[in-house]
């Protein structure tokens, strides 16, 4: 029989082989084998990720062997695109996080659990929503049109999302970085690719049973201090507030809204079959609930991969199905909870009651967006519901030795409905003077995926390896939307389940509209791998791709090369007897990729429909130039370099890697000004743009304590970004300034927050610089030429404003820390993002005394500069933005694990764990990991749903 050393489990399908002859079996399920050999022969016994052993016969006639599992081996192995990659054979920037080294604690999604894991990959959790998904940033940003900026996620191959598998059911993952690991996925790695490796079947286990529980619960991670009803009628005491301000009640409107929330996540999986059959079986189920009430999410997850061998082993089918369903409750139109209620909560006067004595609504119409959160909460009802279901299968075919072809084919099909509506009693009809609104939509994807790809493998010389790889790819996307609003219902007992009944349908005043698109691409690829020795690396690969959203332009097809090489420098004679160098290689890496326009005809003239106009006694609607022509429209390429150091020292006690990279996007799109003639339409978009990312990366894995009852394992990481938008115009194209302007303080302040400038960075803030405040308690400026001004004197117009800050760090570092004494193990991570500013909406808005008609943080009462109180009115200025520096003890987790308990528990493990847990920062919001997407970064909104602490008792156990 053959065993595990680690568990004492019977192996099925290790390789018995007499050595130096073809003659050999393979152990069963029970990791029994049979095979006739003399006393001279040597039987060799090998199997993946386990230690090779090998035993003379002798006179033995049984033979039981444990084999002990190669660590090496198991690491060893990284995904790359199309396929594995042995670690020393890496020419690019890859880094790979396998699930013993995950967070572990109730995370939300798959990008949690290597937060903080890899170097110059950001990952944060702007909002405590229970529907949120984490926001991923690789490398800086790679384009300004507003086009996704997401990595590319494959799941098993499969493009998904973060969401798509459960975070328990993730094997490993793998991020490629540079531009000569992802442009072999062409226009779609641009912004890098995570690879994510679910649980697959295979004939290495043995029947077996996982189950695993957590329960969690969390609380708001900083609450805001606004003013209490006593320090209202402290204020109306000493003369500061209008006495008509207090209404005769105390209440804690936060509190009202919200819950102490329960969360649990089951997850079970089944495994089993033989070397010729194998399956895995997985369910998970997620019950969440959030901080406020009626926040909530329900996720069903299921999913089957099974493998088949045929042919002697030569055919390998792969059959895998996932499904899921969603539910949430919604409190707006087409969200899930409505931030807008968490702000009426902050506002709302706390004197005030929730209800009347006749048991109606307390409310105050006539103030402006100011309304009951409690009553918001109550006369809103809505809900949405998913289902995605993927269907995939591959087939892989071995026809000879070193030939591997490869068919894989998937479906992915995704369905939501939505309904939502607003009672007679909801605040808005009651001020609209309607009884009750009513939304209902509909949302289908379905996005299909064919790549054919051939794999050849050999060494020729014993010095020579060479691997080359062709492959074709098809993806077909299709996408429809439906909705449609009604008001002025007869009754609310019906919500959002009898739409047609409201009476505005009746009157052509019922809001309709739908969307349907569909987009392909298809690409052919091809990469040659070649090792010397080895000592010398060669990577070279290239795709040739097309997008549906380049038709009828002059260039539809795109070609993005990659190549890359290394040298591992203690493979040569001077280095290999090095006491202090176990491993040392260097990289070089350059690759080319692209981002296609994201609207569909972009390089044909357009009409489209406009308002209506009387004629001829009927009403008309108007046709119109909707888009100009332009058949050179091409794709944006982005041009990486990447140089790397990969390092191993002091018989691996340390290790790490150090990556410079430089990205140059060109040929970046943009909307252009032009006049009316000759043109039909007043814009234009181009391909003029450029924009430059660079930074360094280094992360240091460190095993300072490596004994039988403890070890200590660590890793540090720090990055760096450095961006620059060089160019915005060409000789055909200009801009008529070199700047444009985006994000927004709503109302009523009602300005941009941040300017897009050539020669600066983006993520900008723009505005005006104070710096002091005068004896009135009004505000003191400094002009964008250094001169000092007090209020009345200063301009308040555009030429006033300047650069205040910028929302996006510049540097990120993390420090892991793993602990094992015996049975116990104990992981503390910490991360921190540094150089970067935040625009502190709360304080923008509740920290001015002038404001009497809604509640204020209780800091609006200090001096302001240490001075007097402000006087001034509502104004985005300096005085509000904030360094955002930070550094978190973000997840905490105690485990305690068990062995060999009885006769069917192969494992158990109890833990407590929490998330989010400390933060050392400056910053006077709720969290400084505020939202950085998009080209307003930086901006901490009124409505965002605060972040949370989470605090979670978990237990696993094997059967």
């Amino acid at each position: 029989m053959v065993t595990s050393e680690s568990d004492g489990m019977p192996l099925p399908g290790v390789n018995v082989i007499i050595q130096g002859t073809s003659t050999g079996t393979v152990t069963d399920i029970d990791g029994n084998y049979s095979i006739e050999a003399s006393e001279n022969d040597i039987l060799v016994f090998s199997f993946l990720g386990f230690k090779q052993q090998e035993i003379q016969v002798g006179t033995q006639t049984e033979i039981n062997v444990s084999l002990a599992e190669d660590m090496n081996a198991l690491e060893d192995v990284v995904v790359v695109g199309y396929g594995t990659q042995r670690k020393e054979d890496l020419t690019s920037a890859v880094s790979s996080v396998n699930s013993e080294d995950f967070i572990q604690s109730n995370v939300t999604d798959a990008g949690q659990l290597i937060q903080g894991k890899v170097a110059g990959l950001s990952i944060s959790m702007p909002s405590g929503d229970p529907t949120a998904s984490s926001q991923i940033r690789l490398r800086g940003t790679s384009s300004i049109l507003g086009s996704n900026t997401n990595p590319l996620i494959l799941i098993d191959g499969i493009p998904g999302d973060l969401k798509t598998v459960p975070p328990e059911d993730i094997k490993s993952i793998d991020v490629l970085k540079d531009g000569s690991a992802a442009a072999i996925y062409g226009t779609r790695g641009t912004n890098g690719v995570i690879l994510i490796t679910t649980k697959r079947a295979s004939g290495a286990y043995t029947n077996q049973v996982d189950y695993s529980v957590s329960l969690s619960t969390q609380q708001i991670f900083n609450q805001l201090d606004v003013l209490s009803a006593s320090d209202y009628r402290r204020q109306i005491e000493n003369g500061t507030r209008d006495a008509s301000a207090d209404a005769g009640s105390s209440t804690n409107w936060l509190d009202e809204i919200t819950q102490t929330p329960f969360t649990q996540v089951h997850n079970l999986t089944l495994r089993g079959g033989n070397n010729t059959t194998n399956y895995l079986a997985t369910i998970n189920l997620r019950d969440l609930e959030g901080i406020f009430l009626k926040s909530d999410n329900t996720i069903f997850t299921g999913r089957v991969d099974i493998n088949h061998y045929m042919f002697d082993e030569k055919l390998k089918i792969n059959l895998g199905i996932i499904g899921r369903s969603v539910n949430y409750t919604t409190t707006g139109d087409g969200s899930s909870f409505n931030g807008y209620t968490y702000r009426q909560a902050l506002i709302r006067n706390p004197t005030e009651p929730i209800k009347n004595p006749d048991g109606s609504w307390y409310e105050v119409p006539g103030n402006f967006n100011y309304d009951n959160p409690v009553s918001r909460l109550n006369e809103s009802d809505g809900e949405n519901k998913s289902q995605f279901l993927r269907y995939n299968a591959q087939l892989t075919y071995e026809p000879i030795e070193d030939l591997k072809l490869s068919a894989l084919g998937s479906l992915s099909r995704y369905n939501q409905t939505r309904g939502y509506a607003e009672s007679k009693d909801h605040i808005s009809n009651v001020r609209g003077g309607v009884n009750g609104f009513v939304s209902n939509g509909t949302q289908e994807t379905e996005d299909r995926l064919l790549e054919l790809t051939a794999q050849y493998s050999k060494t020729l010389l014993n010095d020579h390896d060479f691997n080359l790889l062709a492959g074709y790819s098809y993806q077909e996307n299709y996408y429809r939307d439906y909705y449609m609003t009604n008001s002025d219902f007869p009754t609310d007992i019906f919500t959002y389940h009898n739409i047609g009944l409201g009476r505005r349908l009746e009157e052509g005043q019922a809001g309709m509209g739908s969307n349907t698109s569909k987009t392909n691409l298809i690409g052919f690829f091809g990469r040659l791998n070649y090792n010397y020795k080895d000592k010398y690396l060669l990577m070279g690969s290239v795709r040739h791709e097309a997008a549906s959203q380049l038709y009828k332009t002059d260039e539809p097809w795109g070609t993005f090369p990659a190549f890359s090489a290394g040298w591992r420098v203690s493979e040569e004679e001077f280095l290999r007897n090095s006491n202090i160098i176990d491993n040392l290689k260097l990289r070089f890496g350059y690759g080319v990729t692209g981002i296609p326009n994201q609207l569909g005809f972009g390089a044909v003239a357009l009409l489209g429909y406009g308002q209506y106009f009387y004629y001829n006694d009927t009403w008309v609607r108007t046709l119109a130039p909707s888009q100009n022509p332009n058949p050179d429209l091409k794709w944006e390429e982005k041009h990486e370099y990447n140089y790397g150091i990969d390092f191993t020292l002091f018989n691996n006690i340390v290790s790490g890697s150090i990556d410079y990279y430089n990205r140059n996007v060109q040929d970046l799109l943009f909307d252009f000004a032009v006049p009316t003639p000759p043109n039909l339409y007043g814009t234009t978009r181009a391909n003029v743009g450029e924009m430059k990312n660079s930074g360094l990366e280094v992360m240091l894995n460190i095993n300072p304590i490596n004994k039988e009852d403890f070890q200590w394992s660590t890793n540090i990481g720090f990055s760096t970004n450095s961006n620059e938008l060089v160019s915005l115009s060409n000789n055909l194209y200009q801009t008529e300034n070199d700047y444009f302007t985006t994000g927004g303080t709503g109302e009523p302040i009602q300005t941009f927050t941040h300017r897009v400038r050539v020669g600066d960075p983006i993520g900008n803030f723009y505005g005006f610089k104070v710096v002091d405040i005068d004896d009135d308690g009004r505000w003191i400026y400094e002009t964008p030429s250094g001169e000092i001004q007090n209020y009345d004197e200063f301009g308040h117009s555009f030429e006033d404003k300047q650069v205040l800050g910028n929302g996006l760090p510049n540097y990120y570092a993390n420090w892991n820390n793993t602990f094992k004494y015996k049975d116990f193990d104990l992981s503390i991570t910490m991360r921190g993002a540094f150089d970067y500013q935040i625009l502190n909406f709360e304080r923008m808005y509740l920290e001015n005394p002038t404001i009497d008609n809604y509640n204020r943080l209780q800091s609006s009462e200090d001096p302001v500069f240490g001075k007097t109180t402000l006087t001034s009115p509502l104004e985005y200025n300096s005085y509000y933005i904030e360094d955002g520096d930070f550094w978190k003890i973000d997840n905490i987790t105690l485990g305690y694990n068990f062995s060999e308990i009885g006769k069917y528990i192969k494992s158990a493990r109890v833990y407590v764990s929490t998330l989010n847990t400390f933060t050392f920062t400056g910053y006077d919001g709720i969290d400084p990991e505020v939202d950085r997407s998009g080209l307003a970064p930086g901006n901490d909104g009124r409505d965002k749903y605060p972040t949370t602490r989470t605090y979670t008792l978990g237990f696993n156990v094997s059967f």
